[in-house]
């Protein structure tokens, strides 16, 4: 692993939260880079929802057209019946990387899944794997009781990890709860052990270019039209189908991402189509509030470590003006 990294140069990587623009800004800056510098550029998506096969408009996956203009990768990787984590998407984006410059092209990261982008940014502790009977066990009990009971139970075995986790938060809450379930030990020992073993995945080295909005309205606008028109595009009839597998129920992960969850229930007749329209922005809302807490905390902790990172406010740019500051942030080759 470390020799990969020896012969790894810095990597773009665009982050923002949900509907702030980011893809459409990284398609036109990668297009831009190769009329400008005739460098190919390819885009390793940073989605937790865009891995799954079949998650495509829920999920604002790019389009074939988009994909034909530019390469991008992390797109369906998996079913939506299986799990993807951490650990593989760092992989997975180390391999995708290391190729991509192996072609002479450019990569970019692209996304705004931020427990990725942590794991991609500072590394990632060596922590044990779980069986799925306990993952589908949690699911199930979570769907009795709700997640703030299962943070109740998970601050009873694991207070700090608990501690620092939003009560809603189900896939991490999750992930703590099974560890605990597997191993009879908490997920924060598991971390503590891994630091003080230096075990782990290393940091990749990253020139981060962040967009974080200065202004709600602007973004619950956004989140707001964005969501409507998953809809008028075919959200329902797309998990209509997803609700056909036979292997597929609600607990599974691409089954609680957001979008995907409400409609899911909306389908099975637990909300109206105003309450569903209404639960989905609001979830996409949440969403967006939880990824720019993240951002801020990155912003901190780059500013002590001098990492190379920028947040810019793309309520106050123009689209030339977010092109250049793309181009003073990783145009380099």
């Amino acid at each position: 692993m470390a020799g990969h990294l020896q012969g790894l140069a810095p990597i773009a990587c665009l982050i923002g939260p949900t509907a702030s623009g980011k893809s459409s800004l990284a398609l036109q800056w990668a297009l831009h880079h190769r009329q400008a510098r005739g460098q190919a550029v390819e885009i390793i998506s940073l989605d937790s929802t865009q891995v799954y096969r079949g998650l495509d408009i829920g999920s604002a996956k790019p389009t074939a057209q988009e994909r034909a203009q530019v390469a991008h990768h992390l797109l369906d990787c998996c079913d939506p019946e299986d799990s993807y984590s951490v650990a593989q998407c760092h992989a997975d984006t180390l391999q995708a990387a290391l190729a991509i410059q192996a072609r002479g092209h450019r990569p970019l990261i692209v996304g705004g899944t931020m427990l990725y982008f942590k794991a991609l940014w500072q590394g990632l502790d060596d922590l044990p794997s779980t069986p799925e009977s306990i993952r589908q066990a949690i699911g199930q009990q979570a769907q009795a009781l709700g997640w703030p009971a299962l943070h109740a139970q998970l601050a009873q075995v694991d207070p700090q990890t608990a501690g620092r986790l939003d009560p809603n938060d189900a896939q991490r809450i999750s992930r703590a709860l099974e560890v605990h379930a597997h191993t009879g030990q908490s997920l924060s020992h598991w971390i503590a052990q891994s630091q003080r073993e230096g075990r782990g995945l290393p940091a990749l080295p990253l020139r981060v270019l962040a967009l974080l909005p200065s202004r709600r309205d602007w973004l619950h606008e956004r989140i707001a039209r964005r969501f409507e028109a998953m809809v008028a595009a075919g959200l329902l009839e797309e998990v209509r189908l997803l609700q056909a597998r036979p292997g597929l129920r609600a607990d599974h992960p691409s089954m609680r991402s957001v979008g995907y969850r409400q409609a899911w229930e909306h389908l099975k007749g637990q909300t109206d189509q105003t309450t569903f329209l209404q639960k989905g922005i609001e979830a996409s809302r949440q969403l967006a509030k939880r990824q720019i807490t993240w951002l801020r905390s990155f912003e901190q902790t780059a500013q002590v470590a001098q990492l190379e990172y920028r947040s810019v406010d793309p309520c106050e740019l123009d689209e030339h003006q977010l092109m250049t500051v793309c181009g003073e942030s990783f145009g380099r080759s």
